[in-house]
């Protein structure tokens, strides 16, 4: 039982590192070495609702919650807005183009979606801050039934 805990809090350790690593790279084309300009121009081509702003939300949350999802900050949160960023990929932009990325299709953010998802249903796992925070915070509350702190 112990080794199988420990297994799952490496295998979601590097799940949470591989997946924060993408994200962070994706957000960080956006926002530098494509520029924000561009991204909302092909957000624009896409149909892309208030393609600017949805520039702006898509490379901040790859940026920022790819971050937060390799140091383990508020994962589970994290998972699901970094899910809906691949859904909303999904539909304005590689549906209909089948399932390679040479093609246009839809097999990166397939895997980065579920992924994503899938890091927020489990959480992040005994390596992380959000564990450390959860922690700290047990080891303040207070013991016993009366709600006192027992000597």
């Amino acid at each position: 039982m112990v080794l199988q805990s420990a297994l799952r809090d490496f295998a979601t350790l590097l799940a949470r590192i591989g997946i924060g690593a993408v994200f962070i790279a994706h957000g960080w084309q956006k926002l530098a070495t494509l520029g924000i300009d561009a991204v909302a121009a092909g957000f624009e081509q896409a149909d892309v609702p208030l393609p600017t702003l949805a520039a702006w939300c898509a490379a901040l949350v790859e940026l920022v919650g790819g971050g937060a999802l390799v140091l383990g900050v508020l994962t589970q949160l994290v998972g699901v807005l970094l899910a809906l960023d691949m859904l909303g990929a999904y539909f304005f932009v590689h549906a209909g183009n089948g399932l390679f990325v040479d093609q246009g299709g839809a097999e990166l953010v397939l895997a980065l979606g579920v992924s994503s998802l899938l890091i927020a249903a489990i959480g992040a796992g005994r390596v992380s801050a959000d564990h450390a925070i959860a922690q700290g915070l047990m080891q303040g509350r207070p013991r016993g039934r009366s709600g006192t702190r027992r000597s």
